[in-house]
Formats: C-alpha cells, structure tokens, sequence
C-alpha cells in the first residue's frame, strides 16, 4: 500500500503553504506545527515531510525548535528538508529529533558531498528531493531554475546506489490541479529499484489511489488536508 508523508511546512515557527514554491503568495494556519502532527499520529500516520522554507532560502537550517517540539510531543518519525548543506547540519538535525533528511540544492550544486552521505550516513536515512519545473531542476527553495535535467540528476545518483527519490512537479504544487501521473508513471518505468515520491497538486483521495496504481511508493500532500479537500477519514483508507 502506498505510503502517505504530511507534509508540514514552516516559516517564522508557522505552518504555511505556498503556491508553486512562491514566497509572495503564502497562507499561515491557525494549529501549531505539534497540532496538526499529533492530528496525523492519531490516525496512523508513522512519519511526516517537515519543510523549513526559511531554511531553503538561508541555506541553512532553522527550524530546529518545530524539529524539536514535534519529535518531543510525538512518537513520529521525521524528515527534515530546508537549507541541508553540511555534515554539521545533518548531525545538528539528528541530535534535534529528525529521523531522515532529504537533500536538494546540495545535491546539485555537490555531487560528490551528497554521495558520500549517502554511503556514510546510509540510503534509508538520506533521501533525493528533485524539484523541476518543464523538466529542468529548481533549488534554493524554488526560487532558482537551473539547467540540470531532472532524468539525468536522478540517473546520477540511482547508479551510485540512491533508493528514495522524491519529485515535485513545482507547476502544481499547492494548486490542487491533480498530480503529474505521467511524469510518475514515467519515473517508475526508468528508475524501478528506486522508491518515488510523488509530490504536488494533490487534491483528493481518488488523487492518491490512482498514483498507489502507478506504482508510486509514497504520496506527500499539504495543501488539500489543510483546505479541507483531503479529510482525515480518506487518510484512513490508505493506512494499515
């Protein structure tokens, strides 16, 4: 059964969403990031995507007291994205309660350092974030487009071993427009020893089933739980 990842992000200590990775077009909510985690515990839930959006842009995590609070008040695991860029900060995350990372902007710019922590830290706890936009890799938050095919940034890291991929087509994130099957499709195709993450445009249950039949391993929502389009209820179906 496919594996369901909340995706809780923050900036100034709040859980707020964006559309399409843009800064000016942000929505706060009123539940604490501890609320809406124990929220997810109650059902099943067994990890949450923790985004530090201040931390992507900084280059630097920051985020380490909703880190802390979440992995204090809970017994979820939690993956932290945001600002990734030395092994200080993976050992800082880890000492704060965060159970895996996932890395972009590193990874793009590092090669090499991002190999390596996936042979030193290990390939379940390091995780690929590859976000594009028309095919090509953003990072820095979104905020930067590069010129890296995304196919060929995967590829790079499949044959040295990476097992979680997580790809967000960034035209649809926080829309709620319906998910890219194709592009999932595809990736499963190509890339069949790795685990996918589909990420972006999530809008209902229907959304989650249909990428579980692509053989998508793992769905990560926000935006349609938080605007109420993806209840709690249709979360339910698809736990264990």
């Amino acid at each position: 059964m496919i594996k369901l990842y909340p995706s809780i992000s923050i900036l100034n200590g709040k859980v707020t969403r964006l559309t399409r990775g843009d800064y000016s077009h942000e929505k706060e909510y009123e539940k604490s990031p501890v609320d809406f985690a124990k929220m997810f515990e109650d059902i099943g839930i067994e990890v949450i995507h923790l985004v530090d959006l201040e931390g992507a842009i900084k280059e630097s995590p920051v985020a380490y007291h909703v880190l802390e609070a979440i992995a204090g008040h809970t017994d979820l695991e939690i993956e932290y994205s945001g600002g990734i860029r030395t092994d200080g900060d993976i050992l800082k995350l880890f000492e704060h309660g965060a159970k895996y990372i996932a890395v972009s902007s590193i990874a793009a710019k590092n090669r090499e350092l991002f190999t390596s922590w996936l042979f030193s830290y290990g390939r379940e706890k390091v995780s690929l974030s590859a976000d594009a936009s028309d095919g090509k890799l953003l990072i820095k938050g979104w905020q930067k487009k590069t010129d890296i095919d995304l196919y060929e940034f995967i590829s790079y890291f499949y044959n040295r071993g990476l097992k979680y991929v997580k790809v967000t087509d960034v035209t649809r994130d926080g829309t709620m427009v319906g998910p890219n099957f194709e592009l999932y499709k595809d990736l499963v195709g190509k890339f069949p020893d790795s685990k996918i993450f589909a990420s972006g445009g999530v809008r209902s249950a229907d959304d989650i089933q249909k990428l579980e039949d692509a053989g998508v391993y793992a769905v990560i929502f926000g935006k349609a739980f938080y605007e109420g389009k993806l209840t709690l209820n249709d979360l339910k179906t698809f736990i264990k």
